[in-house]
């Protein structure tokens, strides 16, 4: 994502510095560099809104594996508690 946030804003900078560079630089190629620079911009923007969507998802994602290990430990550890009683219990029958 950062990658392409420096490609975007470096691209609106170059724009930017060749129609200044042309010289006398005319009202139009001025407007088209501003084009340019907003359009970079607003794919930037919409770049970051992408990856934060992604990243969200992926946390998501992430969040849930983990609970479902959780579950399973629990059940394990539910498991092994009942063992364990039913071992005490018949233990003390005796």
């Amino acid at each position: 994502m950062q990658h392409t946030l420096k490609l975007a804003a470096r691209s609106a900078a170059i724009a930017l510095a060749v129609g200044l560079e042309a010289g006398c630089a005319t009202t139009g190629e001025l407007e088209e560099v501003r084009a340019i620079a907003t359009k970079a911009q607003q794919e930037a923007q919409a770049a970051r809104a992408a990856a934060d969507n992604t990243q969200g998802a992926d946390a998501a994602a992430a969040a849930a594996e983990a609970q479902r290990t959780a579950d399973a430990a629990q059940a394990c550890c539910t498991e092994t508690n009942d063992k364990m009683d039913r071992a005490w219990h018949k233990g003390m029958q005796k």
